[in-house]
């Protein structure tokens, strides 16, 4: 393992209006913790709380491993999010997220330097199908890394918020700068009630991928 499993501070991500796809902002006043374990190569947790529906603001902590190369990143960042655009659809929600932040980093071969962080996401729903597109790129004077990742999700029945929610999800997803040859994929089971969401699954190397959040 190149990444632990166990990350201190914990910070988020939130439901969208059916909650099917984790969100950079919460709902408003709203706070979210996440942590993930993905695969051998990456660990993430966050925090964020949205004063309003359109824009929250948090902390995070990433860790990344090679699974190429022996080198591993250690990025401490804090975060604004912006909702740029919201499609509300008789029965599908679409969404247009951004965000940039600042922070630090140490890694294998330097000592610890300004990182900064930005990103974006495009995701669509329904109560039961949904896609989503997202990157998240880390940069310092010694380091430039790229993550993008695709899901494709279908739930085999309708939920309420109040209900147990089933969803089969496809994952695929892209390392750049040597953390990992070609595309990652794994399957995933998400079950989520209220606002306890957990998501587990292997990726095509047999590896477990791990993410559990909590909305409140």
């Amino acid at each position: 393992m190149k990444v632990p499993w166990f990350i201190a501070a914990a910070f988020a991500a939130a439901f969208g209006a059916n909650g099917a796809q984790a969100k950079p902002i919460a709902f408003a006043n709203g706070t979210t913790t996440m942590v993930e374990h993905g695969a051998g190569t990456m660990a993430e947790a966050q925090l964020f709380y949205a004063p309003r529906y359109w824009f929250s603001v948090g902390a995070g902590y990433l860790a990344l491993g090679s699974d190429i190369d022996d080198f591993d990143r250690r990025i401490s960042y804090v975060r604004a999010n912006l909702l740029a655009k919201r499609w509300n659809l008789p029965a599908a929600q679409a969404n247009v997220f951004a965000w940039g932040g600042l922070g630090s980093a140490t890694g294998t071969g330097f000592g610890r330097e300004t990182a900064v962080n930005a990103g974006a996401q495009i995701d669509y729903e329904t109560r039961r199908i949904y896609g989503s597109l997202r990157t998240d790129w880390h940069r310092g004077d010694s380091f430039a890394h790229r993550i993008d990742t695709v899901q494709l999700g279908v739930a085999p029945y309708a939920h309420d918020y109040d209900s147990l929610a089933t969803w089969f999800v496809l994952q695929g997803r892209q390392y750049s700068n040597r953390l990992y040859d070609g595309v990652e994929w794994a399957l995933l089971l998400r079950l989520f009630k209220g606002g306890t969401w957990v998501e587990a699954g292997v990726t095509q190397d047999g590896h477990p991928q791990v993410m559990m959040m909590f909305n409140f």
